[in-house]
Order: C-alpha cells, then structure tokens, then sequence
C-alpha cells in the first residue's frame, strides 16, 4: 500500500449496496484524513470476497478477469495522484477522483472563489455583508492589476508575502470614493473578509494551505464618540429651525433613549410596541444585524417621541416613525451640532454608544443588562463601552473615597 502525504487507497466491499447475494466494489481515496469514494463499476458475489487482499477467491476465468482489473484500477489511481504531484496542481482525495473519472477540473483561482461566494452566500449573509465583500472584491482586483500587473491569481500561488503585499497596498492607496487614505480598522476589515474566503477554500478543498496561517490582523480600539449628560440635555432642549433637523435630532434622541441602531430604527413598527412583564411599554424586535432578540423598556424621553409623530404623514407601511436616509440623518446631524455649538463630529451610530455610556453605564444600569438591551452576543462587546464611562469611574471612586474617610482612624491605618 502506497503513503504519501498520508495518501492511501483502499479497495473495499460496499456491503451497503448489497443486492441479494452481490455487492459493488469500490475504492476509498484518503489524503491528510480527507477520503472520496469511487464506484468501481464491479461487483462480486460476497461469499467469494476476501477481506484481507481486497480480491475475489474466485478460481475461475472470471474471477481472475476481476483481480486483474482491480489491479489496473489500483494503478491508475496511483498514476492520478503522481500526474498530479508532478504537475504541483493540488492534490487532493477529490482531485484524485476526479481525474480518474476524466472530471478533472483545472484549478481554482481567487476570482473563483469570490464568484464561488457571492452565489452561495446570498440570502445567508445581510446584504450590507454582501456588499462590503464586494468592496473587498474590488480593492481585490484594483491590487491584482496594478500590483500584480495580472487580472487573476491561482489559489495554489497564494502565499503569506501576498497577504503582507495587499496590505501595503490597501496603507498606501486611497478610499476607492474618496482621495481619503483607508485608516487601519478598515484595511483590516478587507483582510478579515479575505480570511474568511481563503477558509472557505480550505473547506471546498481548493486549497490545501491557508497562507493566512501566520499572519494576525491588528485591530486598534478607538474611542466610540457619544454624548455627555451635558451634550445630550444641551441636544434636546436646544432650539432648531429647521423642521427637518428638528426630526432629525428627535429621532437621534429617541435612539439614545433605546439604543437601537439606524436600520432598527427604520423597521420598527407599530407592532413592535406591547405591554412588559411589568404594565409598561416596551419595545420588542431583533436586531438586523445579528437577528438577536432584543426586548427594551421605553424610557419616558423616547415615548415622548413615539407620541410625537403618531400621526405624522411621512409614516407609512406602520413604521413607528419617519426615518429618513442614513446619509441625509448624517449630512443633518453635523449640521445640528454645529448649529448648537456641540464640539463634537457625531454619526446616527453615535446615539446607540450614547444610550450604552451615558444613558445606562452611566447612570448604574448594570453591564450585564446594558449587554442584552443591546443585543450583544458577547458580554466582551459591551465591556467597550464600560472602559470610556471616566465620569462613572469618577463617581465610584469618589464614593470610594468618602467611605474610606469615614471609617474609623485604626481601619484606616489597617487600609
């Protein structure tokens, strides 16, 4: 029996296919632990099968007419998988099959592989998912043709020098939209979706060596922008002209008050709204973005706002409210801040890093709760936000210290 690169045959009787007193031969193709099975298109009668030589008993024409063909095949396979060594195509319990069936496909290159994933992966990823990959498609092919003066690559040449190369590109090119340089939180989103595709070619078995083994992507923690106590109550009692900005600015406040990202605000409707466990309102959806479920007490500011636009004549469909676009709420909410004198550059996102600091962090709402009134998988999500409440900080320790000073003399000394 032939190894290489724990490669093995094995040919072997398919008791599960038994017809009566015959069954089909067939053979197993093993490599690293990874086997396809292959109908020999052969079958023997089973009381004639010898299981230690994986041959027929049979001492008759026939019989050693099987032996010899089985031998042919045995060789055949062995001849498929050193063409294919030989030729450094990617050897693979499945590529040795199909080259035996006359299947054999040419190998996958990475433009296969997004191809590959972008028919397969709709109506499984969220289309913003969708979407950011093919941004990452393009800056993909933007590298590929200005880089590596080609249009494709084969999956087989990928190597750990390409990764550090498309990074370099992606540091010192610019926003595919704007003349704006890509900060590094980006750039490493496009590698992550680039290992996120590099994995799915390991599990097709289009490649046999992830050339992201070595590599780690390096996030950096910024500091999420939100609004003090005193920047959110100068935001809600400050006067704005603009009947637009004036909507605008509720619908941002109400999310402050909910913590509820820009596209769950836009698809809350009036069904969303029901009684809680206790008599009040509260607002029970999943987020979109991770389909969790997310139950949340209406705090009085943000019903308030629910009231307001009750019959307004922009709802339609049983929306809760008129929201409009992300880019218009954006291009608004720079304007308001200017208009208010708010010294601080703030997106709708900013309202849900609001609701988590100021709102509830803040103000003593356990982190456990803030977790599920955010709809965080991971507690590790939330603990984000708890690392920038400095006010709260402050105020613990200010506690702190008033119960130390007040202890008596000796305890302290102990202290």
């Amino acid at each position: 029996m032939q190894s290489s690169r724990s490669f093995r045959i094995f040919i072997w009787l398919n008791k599960a296919k038994r017809k009566g007193e015959l069954a089909p031969i067939y053979a197993r193709v093993t490599i690293n632990g990874k086997r396809a099975e292959i109908s020999l298109q052969r079958e023997v009668l089973v009381t004639y099968w010898d299981t230690n030589s994986r041959r027929t008993t049979q001492r008759t024409p026939d019989g050693r007419s099987l032996n010899h063909y089985l031998d042919q095949q045995y060789a055949k396979l062995l001849e498929c998988h050193n063409q294919l060594s030989a030729s450094h195509a990617m050897v693979t319990a499945q590529s040795i099959k199909a080259k035996y069936l006359g299947q054999e496909e040419k190998d996958k290159t990475l433009m296969d592989l997004v191809v590959y994933h972008k028919g397969n992966m709709e109506g499984t990823l969220k289309p913003g998912t969708l979407k950011n990959y093919d941004t990452t498609e393009k800056y993909i092919k933007k590298f590929l043709t200005h880089v590596r003066k080609c249009n494709d690559v084969y999956l087989k040449q990928l190597s750990y020098s390409f990764i550090v190369d498309f990074e370099q590109f992606l540091r010192n090119g610019t926003n595919l939209n704007t003349a704006i340089a890509l900060n590094n939180n980006g750039i490493m989103k496009h590698l992550e979706r680039l290992k996120k595709l590099m994995n799915l070619a390991l599990d097709l078995e289009w490649l046999d060596k992830n050339p992201f083994t070595r590599y780690k992507l390096k996030f950096k923690q910024y500091r999420k922008a939100f609004l003090t106590k005193q920047e959110l109550c100068q935001l809600e009692e400050g006067y704005i002209k603009d009947p637009g900005h004036r909507l605008v600015k509720d619908i941002f406040v109400f999310a402050c008050y909910t913590g509820l990202s820009y596209t769950d605000v836009k698809q809350l409707k009036e069904t969303n709204i029901t009684r809680g466990i206790d008599g009040e309102y509260w607002i029970f959806t999943h987020r979109e973005k991770n389909e969790q479920p997310v139950r949340i007490p209406i705090l009085q500011k943000a019903l308030q706002i629910i009231e307001k636009y009750k019959h307004h004549p922009k709802i339609i469909n049983g929306a809760l409210l008129p929201v409009y676009s992300n880019q218009k709420i954006n291009q608004y909410l720079k304007q308001i801040m200017t208009d208010l004198e708010i010294p601080k550059s703030i997106s709708f996102h900013s309202a849900r890093h609001t609701f988590a600091t100021t709102v509830t962090l803040g103000n003593g709402v356990p982190i456990e709760t803030v977790s599920k009134l955010l709809g965080h998988t991971k507690l590790s999500t939330t603990q984000v936000y708890a690392r920038v409440v400095e006010q709260k900080i402050s105020t613990d320790i200010g506690l702190l210290r008033d119960k130390i000073e007040t202890q008596p003399e000796p305890l302290r000394k102990g202290l």
